[in-house]
């Protein structure tokens, strides 16, 4: 019977074939421990020398890492393994021997990792977080598709910029000015207005020169966009998507988040509701904390919203950001001018925002005010001009970076490891 290492707990007691990667190895004498994986997981294959041909021991004893096998042997039980089960080998078949493999199990640099990230993928704990953002990404369906949103593709290739061009990768669309997209929000607008609900789920680009571990030049969002929701309908659907990835993980992914010794208890929880402060409230708390520095119409960096964060044992809303911090699109708080319907979601335990949203102005003559303001050319943002001309209501969205969220949930120090292959400032290779 040929199976998978996930499946193997199906066939307890009986004879079973994986096919699988060898990813370590131990033995002592008559006995040698067989360290499997094949992509649905990891087990231990246990080679009894009394109990197998000498040829399958002598093959168990000289197989080096990352050779690839399929392996046969009775699934037994076993309780002081992580995963469950084991697998009594009695056969061993080789199909390619690995040579010379450069990721031993020692200790290795963070650049030769990288450098090697095509192999890297396949160690115990980049499997284990690539298993969380795969359960990150599955649930974000479930949850939008339970509640009638519409999955709609933004393009990446854009005449316009949402927050400005000066984060943004130029390129020449034939003889036009064109670039990569930094957030697929204003066609998410657009359609909106077309289907109601919709979200949209790729990958989006910044060129910000920055070396932080919270920072990636390319990474994934996730972007709904709701007709006829104002801001605190905004605020609650926001709660209720991040209570339900992060109770997802906890559910379906307990041995990942072992393997990477993650303390679940702080993400137990990441139950809705979250508490809110204003920007003003933030700022107070601040200084209170000991940030004499800054100031009213300051943004915050990592250290202020570490801070803030450490306030709260849940992901804490900001709300009500000035007006000058946040882009053009936001609608003004109605009972002040000088702050607008916006709330930046942070995660515990210094992983910062997670989500930055707002309840996006449907008036026409501010909006095409607001483009006056910021100097923002009126033919590129013609289309989205007309979306407050043609049956305008009021509406929301915000957007969730996929990679942070990975990092918070898996408990990560570095976004790097969260996407497969990482683009940072200076590393386009593997």
């Amino acid at each position: 019977m040929k199976t998978t290492i996930s499946e193997v707990y199906k066939f307890v007691d009986q004879e079973i074939t994986i096919g699988a990667w060898l990813a370590n190895k131990r033995s002592s004498g008559k006995i040698a421990f067989l360290q499997l994986r094949d992509g649905t997981g990891f087990i231990q294959g246990v080679v009894v020398k009394s109990e197998v041909d000498e040829e399958v021991f002598q093959k168990a004893k000289t197989i080096t890492q990352e050779t690839s096998l399929y392996v046969t042997g009775v699934v037994r039980e076993d309780k002081r393994s992580p995963f469950g089960y084991e697998l009594g080998v009695t056969n061993i078949e080789i199909i390619h021997e690995s040579v010379g493999y450069p990721i031993t199990p020692k200790e290795h640099g963070t650049e030769f990792l990288m450098d090697n990230r095509h192999l890297w993928l396949r160690s115990k704990r980049q499997h284990a977080i690539m298993k969380i953002r795969n359960e990150l990404i599955r649930s974000t369906y479930e949850f939008f598709n339970e509640r009638g949103f519409v999955k709609i593709d933004a393009p990446i290739l854009t005449g316009s910029a949402p927050e400005g061009t000066t984060e943004l990768f130029h390129t020449k669309y034939f003889d036009e000015d064109a670039y990569l997209s930094q957030s697929g929000q204003l066609y998410m607008e657009a359609a909106a207005m077309a289907l109601g609900k919709v979200f949209s789920f790729g990958p989006t680009f910044r060129a910000e020169k920055s070396k932080t571990r919270r920072h990636l030049i390319e990474f994934w969002m996730i972007e709904p966009e709701m007709a006829f929701y104002e801001f605190e309908d905004n605020l609650k659907i926001q709660e209720e998507y991040v209570t339900h990835i992060v109770q997802s993980v906890l559910k379906n992914c307990p041995l990942p988040l072992k393997t990477l010794e993650r303390d679940t208890t702080i993400l137990e929880k990441v139950k809705a509701p979250f508490p809110r402060i204003t920007y003003d409230e933030a700022i107070q708390l601040l200084h209170e904390k000991g940030f004499d520095d800054i100031k009213w119409g300051d943004d915050f960096g990592a250290p202020h919203e570490t801070a803030i964060a450490e306030s709260f044992d849940k992901p804490v809303f900001i709300t009500h950001y000035p007006t000058s911090l946040k882009p053009f699109y936001m609608q003004p708080d109605p009972n002040r001018e000088d702050v607008v319907l916006c709330a930046d979601l942070i995660a515990p335990e210094g992983y910062g925002e997670i989500i930055g949203g707002s309840q996006r102005i449907h008036d026409y003559e501010l909006l095409k005010k607001r483009l006056e303001e910021h100097n923002l050319d009126f033919d590129a943002y013609k289309w989205y001009l007309e979306l407050r001309q043609y049956g305008s209501v009021p509406h929301s969205g915000f957007g969730l970076g996929l990679e942070r969220t990975v990092a918070w949930i898996s408990g990560v120090e570095h976004v790097r490891e969260t996407i497969p292959f990482p683009r940072l400032l200076n590393r386009l290779y593997p």
